[in-house]
């Protein structure tokens, strides 16, 4: 990767003393939105090797004790040809221990899998999102928290003051976002609007931040569907002031904590149901 980026680099330093500035200054974005993607894939791959490295030892630890059984098995069949000590009862017994552990092999291979494909779902969207919404909006963000990917918009990029009354630019940045979830129909989006600490009082149908900031994930979630996409995958939610990134204590962190945030919650029930049986299944047999 590190060659990959070294030649990149190389590459925009040649191509810089004969294309125009406009020229070069493009392929510069293009390089750094192409390093921001390698991270982002780097940091996801370390954290899956991790997860393997966790699920092989357990499997290895597994199959050695399945190897001990074996051979102890083998050992008191051996015994009961002579001694006739061991009964029926006993090596049925035995036998069955050793189905048990390799139900367990299956059923932990079966969670890696099922751990595997969920990171990269995760992984693809991320990259899918940053690729059609774009990175070099200081106003937008779009990451992944508790596994879950979501995209961040800042308050004066959608909407004006103490408005629920969307901006030009909101709506061209939701149109990128209305393709992303137009393409992936089996994918739900909510949208969750959040405000500052300061007291609603404008009057009229809105009472509260709670009020404002519902009416805003009701706004952004009309615009979308306008958009084409599908009210069923739609969810509008509000969190009033009550979950501030930062504490409201000065200007710009008022702004901050003033935001809209769209999670895509691709609908991957399956895996996330193999992983709770699998390990309830094997937390009732440990």
């Amino acid at each position: 990767m590190k060659k990959i980026v070294l030649l990149s680099a190389t590459a925009l330093l040649l191509l810089s003393s004969c294309v125009s500035k406009k020229e070069f200054a493009a392929m510069e974005a293009k390089q750094k939105t192409t390093q921001d993607l390698l991270n982002t894939a780097t940091v996801k791959l370390n954290s899956c090797l991790e997860d393997k490295s966790a699920v092989s030892a357990r499997v290895a630890a597994l199959q050695e004790q399945l190897a001990n059984l074996k051979d102890t098995n083998k050992d008191l069949i051996q015994t009961t040809q002579g001694m006739t000590v061991l009964t029926t009862k006993g090596a049925e017994n035995l036998e069955k221990s050793l189905e048990s552990l390799k139900e367990k092999d299956l059923k932990i291979s079966r969670l890696q899998d099922a751990l595997t494909k969920k990171d990269s779902v995760t992984l693809a969207l991320v990259t899918s999102l940053k690729k059609e919404v774009g990175l070099n909006d200081e106003d937008i963000e779009i990451n992944v928290e508790k596994s879950v990917v979501f995209i961040s918009l800042s308050d004066k990029l959608l909407f004006k003051t103490g408005s629920y009354d969307i901006s030009d630019r909101a709506n061209e940045i939701l149109g990128k976002v209305a393709t992303v979830i137009n393409s992936k129909p089996n994918f739900e989006a909510m949208v969750e609007g959040h405000t500052d600490n300061v007291p609603y009082n404008r009057g009229g149908v809105l009472v509260d931040n709670w009020d404002l900031s519902v009416k805003r994930s009701t706004a952004i979630v009309r615009a979308l569907q306008s958009l084409g996409v599908n009210p069923a995958q739609l969810i509008a939610a509000g969190r009033g002031d009550h979950l501030p990134l930062v504490p409201n204590d000065t200007a710009e962190n008022k702004a901050i904590n003033r935001r809209t945030k769209i999670y895509i919650l691709p609908k991957i029930d399956q895996f996330y149901e193999m992983i709770e049986t699998e390990m309830k299944s094997l937390s009732e047999e440990n």
